[in-house]
Formats: C-alpha cells, sequence, structure tokens
C-alpha cells in the first residue's frame, strides 16, 4: 500500500521564511535558522567553520544561517552537527 503524506501536526512549525524545513535556534551568538541535511541528498564537499575539516558528500550534516533580515544566501554555512551543538564551547576555527 503507497504511504499517504501525512497532514500536518499543529505542533509542528510550518516552514520559516520560504528555506524549507528550517527551524529556529536561539543561542548566545544569536538568532539562527537551521535545517539538518541528510547524507542521500549532499553532492558537494563543504569546509565545516568549527573544526575546519570537510564535509564529503554523503555526510548527514547541519546548514546554518543568521535569522532575520539580514541573513543571506551567501551566509549560510555547513556545519558538522558535533560542531554546530558544541560552537559556543570552542567557537570557530581561524585559518593560518
Amino acid at each position: 500500500m503507497p504511504r499517504r503524506n501525512r497532514p500536518q501536526r499543529p505542533d509542528e512549525p510550518p516552514p520559516l521564511g520560504g528555506h524549507g524545513w528550517a527551524r529556529s535556534e536561539s543561542a548566545p551568538d544569536g538568532e539562527w535558522l537551521v535545517r539538518n541535511v541528510s547524507g542521500a541528498s549532499t553532492t558537494k564537499t563543504y569546509r565545516c567553520p568549527g573544526c575546519d575539516h570537510e564535509i564529503r558528500p554523503g555526510t548527514p550534516h547541519v546548514v546554518a544561517w543568521p535569522a532575520g533580515d539580514y541573513g543571506s544566501v551567501e551566509d549560510r554555512r555547513h556545519w558538522h552537527q558535533h560542531c554546530w551543538t558544541s560552537r559556543a564551547r570552542r567557537g570557530p576555527m581561524r585559518r593560518r
């Protein structure tokens, strides 16, 4: 039997600002829109700003960008999930 699309539950947040299924996060470093990306949907290599290591194609990760009027496509950053959740403890890496 084919799967039916389930109706949106009232406790689920709607898509934010045309950015797909992003969630809003508030942290000491500001307000963010955050989206989880499955490994199956990735085809490019990204560099994580938290650890400065590559995020290879096929690796699940997080895309985050500042919320509000000042956040744009150029502000999006791809993070390892662990690096995103621990960013307050270590901050972004600086390239030498």
